[in-house]
């Protein structure tokens, strides 16, 4: 089988395609032909060794896949030769076969395609954990998300929504805030690019307060990190919850201070650990997810798909902060 590898540290055009064994599923695993598979953030930090987890090499990146099962290994009987599904496997997408547990696997519904379905479990479980778990949202309560037009962005304007929150989504471009409000945010505001000197730093803030009212933000769902930390926790609202759960823009380093004056939290989010140490509630969000993505309410925005050939340069992409919604690798018709 084809798969496209890291064989040394490196940016995405260190990556190559070369062929590798067939995988063979083991006990409680199945054999997936891979159809699509969804780029993430940790997909740029893998390559580079910069991800908590570094694999052997050489290795696919890639951790979010959809495809058709081709073999059960021994124990299963949660799923059947044919079965479209779709799910998470860390890293190892990028391949033509790949071998997962079962349980990690969870069947696309018709009607619905495998690039669709790539790009629903990552982003949106990530989410619905951060927001009901981490956030204590609750309806009529005000949401403001970083970051708002990528991935997990939209998914958080599209979840805070179905859960009666009021959402102000912060973009770098206007292009961006569209896509925003396609999403269902009520209210946009386009932030200038970092680094911010005190002065832009203050004026950030300002921009985030004025957006959000006299109250502040009762949540706010952090993906990007970098400068654009503390202006956002300068808005937040009294008892406010604050959401880490990624750093592109960089790692910040936040006045504690701030925490004091408005006796707020700083919640880290590490949805991979939660739902190896909490399967079952685990399960339960991504039942709820289903039922919300049967209903209309959430809707996986697919905005560029890459032959697999092009994979490093959709991870190019992710890594330049240039997606809006989900870039997907079409590794088979």
């Amino acid at each position: 089988m084809r798969a496209l590898l890291s064989k040394a540290p490196g940016g995405p055009e260190t990556l190559v395609i070369d062929d590798l064994p067939d995988p063979v599923p083991g006990k409680g695993q199945v054999l997936v032909a891979v159809k699509a598979c969804a780029i993430n953030y940790p997909d740029v930090l893998i390559i580079e060794d910069k991800y908590q987890f570094k694999p052997a090499r050489p290795f696919a990146p890639g951790g979010e896949i959809s495809g058709v099962v081709e073999a059960l290994g021994e124990g299963v009987t949660s799923l059947a030769v044919g079965d479209r599904v779709l799910g998470t496997i860390g890293h190892g997408g990028l391949v033509e076969k790949v071998v997962s547990d079962a349980a990690r696997l969870y069947k696309l519904p018709e009607g619905r395609s495998f690039e669709e379905g790539s790009a629903l479990v990552l982003t949106y479980g990530t989410t619905i954990h951060a927001l009901l778990d981490r956030g204590h949202l609750k309806a009529g309560q005000t949401l403001l998300v970083l970051g708002a037009a990528g991935g997990v962005g939209l998914a958080a304007i599209e979840l805070g929504k179905a859960f009666g929150a009021r959402v102000v989504a912060a973009v770098s471009s206007e292009e961006k805030a569209q896509a925003a409000r396609e999403a269902g945010a009520d209210v946009t505001l386009v932030y200038g690019r970092a680094p911010f000197d005190k002065d832009a730093s203050k004026a950030l803030a300002d921009q985030f307060k004025a957006a959000l009212g006299p109250n502040g933000a009762d949540v706010i769902y952090d993906p990007v990190g970098g400068d654009y930390a503390e202006p956002a926790l300068r808005s937040i609202a009294w008892e406010g919850r604050y959401l880490v759960v990624g750093f592109p823009a960089g790692i910040p380093r936040l006045p504690l201070n701030l925490t004091l004056l408005k006796s707020c939290d700083v919640c880290g989010v590490f949805w991979g650990a939660f739902a190896a140490r909490d399967p079952e509630a685990n399960q339960a969000h991504i039942d709820h997810l289903f039922r919300l993505w049967a209903e209309g309410k959430i809707h996986p925005r697919v905005t560029e798909v890459f032959d697999f050939a092009d994979g490093g340069a959709a991870i190019a992409k992710m890594a330049a902060r240039g997606a809006i919604g989900k870039l997907v690798v079409r590794v088979a018709a």
